[in-house]
């Protein structure tokens, strides 16, 4: 399956560039929790306290309708 092999070329590439990097120890690799992985943000369903949690944690807010659209109108 060409597709199939194009993305496990891909993540082989990826995996090497890292190993090596790794291996000079210009990267250090550490196992992080899931309570800590701020990217469930991103890739995942979550409950809404969670979310929030999350958010908050990267720096972020939550905007209501009415605080996009006041922004949407100072930036026109």
């Amino acid at each position: 399956n060409p597709v199939q092999h194009s993305h496990t070329k891909h993540i082989d590439v990826r995996y090497h560039f890292i190993k090596e990097k790794v291996e000079k120890g210009i990267v250090e690799i550490f196992f992080v929790g899931t309570e800590y992985q701020l990217a469930d943000l991103f890739t995942k369903a979550l409950p809404v306290e969670r979310f929030q949690y999350l958010v908050r944690r990267l720096g972020m807010r939550c905007l209501t309708p009415e605080e996009l659209e006041a922004l949407a109108n100072e930036s026109a």
